[in-house]
């Protein structure tokens, strides 16, 4: 295994890096820097935001071999540090960006003024479903995955409701390397900090949709409560009629919780 690279998308508007407090917001699996366009246009006046996309993803290069979560967290922090060396910065990320975000907190907990994981868990899924399925998309694409996809990510009614941005993220997992989503599926496998959440010092918002069936409430609470039995900060919350991409579903809730902790975190 090696340290996977991820490539950086600037989502506020252009200025030098370091005008405003960092924030660095990471993907979903299948999913680019898209997943946080509108959040982040809501947020752009107050923070620098920086999305990265995952290996294979958007405009990261594939992977060329397999990679663990923490190495991704690795990668992210490396990415900082090519853009504001040694920056400390606010992180929130969506589903295998949240579990990023996890390790993250244990590992590079220095690094981090905030956290704030989306639609995510200290373990998502099994290691026998998500094997499975880097098989089946390693051999026949990513645009296998597109109708389940459709189905897992977003609330009843929303692709009709938003058929622009549905399709813009639709089209991202049509477009990602087969060989970089088996590669991250792989990650998602081995993946389970469960144990190590106590050692989560960042304050941490744990965001949760209410029709989320990957990653349900449930899963935000257990990190909330994981997080503050090691004696940490932690809060969870659960938004009405969001499905699995909150950030994407819900911009103007998720940007709102995200400035009003972000500002409670800020020294």
């Amino acid at each position: 295994m090696a340290k996977p690279t991820v490539k950086a998308v600037l989502l506020s508007p252009q200025r030098d890096v370091g005008a405003k407090p960092l924030l660095v917001v990471g993907p979903s699996l299948g999913t680019s820097t898209v997943l946080w366009s509108e959040t982040a246009a809501l947020l752009g006046d107050d923070y620098d935001v920086i999305g990265w996309d995952l290996p294979g993803h958007g405009i990261s290069p594939t992977a060329t071999e397999g990679f663990d979560i923490a190495e991704l967290a690795d990668a992210v922090v490396g990415l900082v540090d090519s853009v504001s060396p040694g920056a400390r910065f606010h992180y929130a990320g969506v589903s295998m960006g949240g579990a990023t975000g996890l390790q993250l907190g244990i590992k590079h907990g220095d690094r981090l003024l905030s956290l704030s994981v989306q639609c995510s868990g200290a373990k998502l899924g099994t290691p026998e479903g998500w094997l499975e399925r880097a098989d089946t998309v390693r051999k026949l694409g990513t645009p296998v995955m597109i109708q389940g996809s459709a189905e897992r990510w977003f609330a009843p009614g929303f692709m009709d409701r938003q058929p622009e941005i549905s399709s813009r993220l639709l089209h991202s997992l049509r477009d990602a390397d087969r060989f970089g989503y088996s590669f991250c599926c792989e990650a998602l496998a081995a993946f389970d900090v469960r144990e190590q959440l106590g050692s989560i010092t960042v304050p941490t918002l744990a965001i949760a949709g209410s029709e989320d069936t990957v990653a349900p409430p449930s899963f935000a609470e257990a990190v909330a409560a994981g997080i503050t039995a090691g004696g940490g900060t932690a809060e969870a919350v659960t938004l009405d009629g969001v499905g699995h991409l909150a950030p994407a579903e819900a911009p103007a809730a998720v940007a709102d919780l995200m400035r009003t902790f972000i500002k409670e975190n800020e020294r």
